[in-house]
């Protein structure tokens, strides 16, 4: 494991206005690290289990590296938690328990349902306290996850480990013959850069961590470094989930490979497509094939992360100094071993699912949110991490009991976003969205698809559709980055 340019980023504490301190820098272990099989998540089907699944938020000690021990969060173990697949139709009850000194939250991330099942901020589960919300899955298959969404705190809790899959499958995805044996042909993948020095985790502070959100110097997948996967040597699904805190990935293979994206956030896309890079910013989700038949190794690789915030005054320095150490080469990700062919055929289905066309003539009304990252003196963000940060929407600051939007159920309407000073992933709760247009032209390739989760910087249209009540209890909109969400940039909606 090299040092990485993102250590060096992350080895320097802001300390004033336009004055930094260089830290001592590592590697992630001090020397070399060995590559490690990849972690597969424990499968909770809930229909094995009558449709009742148990979670207990926990914390723990966890060897991410070999010998070296992180204090960690996770669900059902001491990092990350299982994934969980549910099944169309169903109602599945949930007990979540909270054995941790701190209050939490569980948020379904994607999921279709009323607010106060969310699992938002207005949906704490205080420490020794069980919380057991019954779950309606009523929309098509698609790949969600799980994490916590307290407010103030949900930065250093996914940080610390607590994040996992949810999957929703159905009849019409089950009868297309994807590949669908879990953690064989059918792989999760949480993607997560942390930081660490001699081998351990260590937490991220300070203001540029407001400013940028918290980075690492090393990429997990499935919490495992320097990952390898052995797959078999043929079509293989990949279902991707972005659990970084602020992280963008730019995917591709080594060899240049084509894959087929077949999946957005909101599930199956209408056909796959065939592309050989795709990018993933925190929160958003992508499925794809890729085809392993021809039996040799490759690599999947990221290209550098240069999503900073654009600063005047002293920072504009760093934005600068950021620039140059990000633009070097592809880091690896994870690589795949396949094994020899063994005579199934790989075949793509051409045609995935149907749906409705996006039709904008329904909406009733359009309204505008500005991300905003505020500037104080000299060019410099006000506030520091819990304090505000200068982050807000629409110049308000997140207020538990302000209420910003108020919709009609049923209603179609379309929201314009629009990003200050850098690109930021946007997510609305209890909704999905079409992207209509991207800075007054067309949507791009990688905009396709039912979405909860888009990233915007230049103006983005979104053909929202609300179809979830949220009378006792508001849902939430706001960046993914988590320290903006932390900090102010979000807010929250009632729909009636």
């Amino acid at each position: 494991m090299r040092l990485s340019r993102r250590s060096l980023l992350t080895g320097v504490a802001l300390v004033g206005v336009g004055t930094f301190v260089a830290r001592p820098l590592w590697n992630a272990i001090g020397g070399a690290a060995e590559p490690q099989p990849l972690r597969i998540p424990a499968l909770l089907d809930a229909r094995g289990q009558r449709n009742s699944l148990s979670l207990q938020v926990q914390a723990g000690n966890t060897e991410l590296f070999p010998g070296r021990t992180s204090r960690t969060l996770g669900y059902n173990g001491s990092h990350l938690g299982p994934t969980l697949r549910v099944h169309r139709g169903d109602d599945v009850e949930i007990a979540v328990t909270n054995t941790l000194k701190e209050d939490t939250t569980v948020h379904w991330h994607g999921l279709l349902i009323p607010a106060e099942l969310d699992g938002g901020p207005h949906q704490p589960i205080q420490p020794g306290t069980t919380w057991r919300p019954t779950l309606p899955i009523r929309q098509p298959a698609a790949t969600l996850f799980y994490h916590p969404h307290v407010h103030g705190r949900t930065g250093e809790q996914v940080y610390r480990g607590l994040a996992g899959l949810l999957i929703i499958t159905d009849d019409e995805e089950q009868a297309l013959g994807l590949p669908s044996e879990y953690g064989v042909d059918d792989l999760p993948l949480v993607l997560q850069d942390r930081q660490f020095e001699d081998g351990r985790l260590v937490l991220p502070e300070g203001m540029m961590v407001t400013m940028q959100g918290r980075r690492g110097n090393t990429t997990l997948v499935n919490g495992t470094p320097d990952a390898v996967a052995r797959v078999p040597g043929r079509l293989v699904r990949l279902r991707f989930v972005n659990g970084s805190n602020a992280r963008i990935f730019d995917l591709s293979f080594d060899d240049g490979r084509v894959f087929h994206w077949i999946a957005s956030e909101g599930g199956l896309l209408e056909a796959s497509v065939e592309v050989r890079s795709l990018t993933l910013a925190p929160g958003e989700r992508v499925e794809i094939l890729v085809d392993f038949s021809d039996g040799r190794p490759v690599a999947l690789e990221t290209a550098p992360d240069t999503n900073f915030p654009m600063m005047m005054g002293p920072m504009g320095r760093t934005r600068n100094f950021v620039a140059e150490i990000f633009g070097a080469g592809n880091e690896t990700v994870l690589r795949f071993e396949p094994a020899a062919n063994d005579g199934k055929p790989s075949v793509v289905p051409g045609r995935l699912i149907a749906r409705d066309r996006a039709d904008a003539s329904p909406a009733i009304k359009r309204r505008r949110f500005v991300l905003n990252m505020g500037m104080g003196m000299g060019g410099m963000m006000g506030g520091g991490m819990g304090s505000g940060g200068g982050m807000s929407i629409n110049g308000r600051p997140f207020e538990m009991a302000r209420i910003d939007e108020r919709v009609q159920i049923g209603d179609t309407e379309i929201w314009e976003v629009t990003g200050e000073m850098m690109s930021h992933p946007f997510h609305i709760h209890g909704v999905q969205f079409e992207v209509l247009s991207r800075n007054g032209g067309q949507p791009v390739a990688r905009d396709a698809g039912l979405r909860d989760t888009v990233l915007v910087q230049e103006p983005v249209e979104l053909l929202v559709r609300f179809t979830q009540p949220a009378v006792k209890a508001p849902f939430m909109y706001h960046c993914h980055i988590l320290e903006h969400e932390d900090n102010g940039m979000m807010g929250q909606f009632m729909t009636s």
